[in-house]
């Protein structure tokens, strides 16, 4: 008998070699079935996630901001309801959103299944520069204007360029290194602030006149300031700190 009569033979006479052969005859077709129930499974959640309303935009979250702000940041968002969350262009949103002189810095992400969350951060006011045209400009800490006010908010320093032609950024810079520099017991006896230079910034402390002189060694001019302030002058002048000078009282050395 030859070789192929032998394993049919085999075949008929034992299950298992039918089973076998069998499996190998389906196998192509299974991997076909298995494949198309795969790609089927991937177009459904495609067509769930960027075409169905079920994960679509319900409500906007906005944090960080209040009140007139926190409507003008929802108006900017500007992404009709309904729209596949997997859709939004989510740095377009931001871009709007960033247009708000008031705001910061943003942040929007999407949150399954409905919502599209926008995270905000608002600028705070460092100081009002009242610029050349008598308006009253404030100013967060990193010296971006953001807004125009009638009176300067409570507690915010002013301050007024000595040049008609306004200040310079660097003298701007100057100005917000004073305010970060005194601490909260003095920065609140501040009221009014001049600046003439990037070199020269001075201001009112109470009843004393203080020439501060430019950014450098602050610290340094803080200390020297807080010791001459009880000698009680007119005028205390730390923009050299290596020779401070007084006017109209005492003029005691500190040590360096």
């Amino acid at each position: 008998m030859s070789g192929v009569g032998v394993s049919r033979g085999l075949a008929q006479a034992d299950p298992r070699f039918r089973e076998r052969a069998l499996q190998r005859r389906r196998r192509p077709w299974l991997r076909g079935l298995w494949t198309a129930v795969a790609v089927a499974v991937l177009v459904g959640l495609a067509w769930v996630a960027f075409w169905s309303p079920l994960l679509a935009v319900r409500s906007v979250e906005v944090t960080g901001v209040t009140g007139a702000d926190r409507t003008a940041v929802v108006g900017l968002v500007r992404v009709p309801t309904g729209t596949p969350l997997a859709r939004v262009d989510l740095e377009a949103v931001e871009e709007r959103v960033r247009s708000r002189t008031t705001i910061a810095e943003v942040s929007v992400e999407r949150g399954w299944p409905s919502t599209l969350r926008v995270r905000t951060i608002q600028r705070h006011p460092a100081l009002v520069l009242k610029n050349p045209q008598g308006q009253l400009e404030v100013v967060d800490a990193t010296g971006v204007s953001y807004d125009v006010v009638k009176a300067p908010p409570a507690g915010v320093p002013l301050v007024t360029a000595a040049s008609p032609k306004g200040t310079t950024k660097e003298a701007l810079e100057a100005a917000l290194s004073m305010v970060r520099t005194l601490p909260p017991d003095l920065s609140s006896r501040v009221s009014s602030i001049q600046v003439s230079t990037a070199n020269l910034v001075s201001f009112t402390l109470g009843g004393v006149d203080v020439v501060w002189g430019g950014a450098d060694d602050a610290d340094r001019k803080l200390v020297i300031l807080r010791a001459l302030l009880p000698t009680k002058p007119e005028v205390i002048d730390v923009s050299a700190p290596d020779s401070p000078v007084t006017r109209g009282g005492p003029s005691p050395s500190p040590s360096k």
